[in-house]
């Protein structure tokens, strides 16, 4: 007898994303369960999760990685596709997903992420494919600890399928970037934290490398003028990372 197709949970989780939240939930309309872990929402997020028929639970936040994971944890199946509020699952990935949960033949799944920046799809650079893996079964995989650019840890070989995620972020450049330095402070801490050293070298050879890998060779000049402004952040957010581990080096006691 053909074993039965695996049920699928979307995972979102949320804080006050209200004004992004719908189209993800419309797209995420496939699954057999939709979960919202919300972190304190003040706005309509969790009016329009219930518009949707969404299970909601609240839990305070606990750093990207480890409240990604108590979200898969809580779901009713193990098999998963984490979503961010402002992603949208595209009709030709929604075909992909369904395909490989008829017969899989992996532990986890990953796909390509077209990111909006400055009113438009980028399609090349940092900004495309930018591979995702947000479907597995969480017997087999699971999110990493980080409390920032987090990413998720797979037993085995992942699988790859077709069609895009779409990152539809509406935010401003003043809000990105207030956002990327949220960020990088994070990321520098985390770092430092784990025992790695920024030198002199990294702060100014990191963000050449990043702007020849992705300008030139991952042809990210092809998107005009956002595409310039998208790897001038990227490259400053890894200026700023190795400063500001720099800085966190220089206040740590003598010995």
């Amino acid at each position: 007898m053909k074993p039965a197709q695996p049920r699928l949970s979307v995972v979102i989780i949320t804080l006050n994303a209200a004004a992004a939240l719908r189209p993800c939930l419309e797209s995420a309309r496939f699954a057999d369960e939709i979960l919202i872990v919300d972190s304190g929402s003040s706005d309509a997020t969790l009016e329009l999760a219930a518009q949707f028929g969404a299970r909601v639970l609240c839990q305070e936040w606990l750093g990207f990685g480890a409240q990604k994971q108590f979200a898969v944890m809580q779901a009713a199946n193990d098999w998963v596709l984490c979503l961010d509020a402002d992603e949208r699952v595209t009709p030709e990935l929604q075909a992909s997903i369904q395909t490989a949960l008829a017969a899989p033949t992996h532990g986890a799944y990953r796909f390509p992420r077209r990111n909006r920046f400055l009113g438009r799809y980028l399609r090349h650079g940092e900004g495309y494919p930018d591979w995702s893996l947000r479907l597995f079964d969480r017997r087999r995989a699971r999110w990493s600890d980080d409390a920032v650019h987090e990413k998720v840890i797979a037993d085995g070989e992942t699988g790859t399928l077709a069609g895009d995620l779409l990152h539809d972020s509406a935010e401003t450049i003043a809000a990105y970037l207030g956002k990327q330095n949220r960020y990088t402070t994070l990321a520098a801490e985390a770092a430092v934290a784990a025992g790695k050293r920024a030198t002199v070298t990294k702060v100014w050879l990191s963000p050449l490398v990043r702007f020849i890998k992705f300008y030139g060779v991952r042809r990210g000049f092809l998107d005009g003028l956002p595409g310039f402004i998208h790897i001038v952040i990227g490259c400053f957010n890894s200026f700023s990372k190795y400063a500001k581990m720099i800085e966190l080096q220089n206040r740590e006691p003598l010995k």
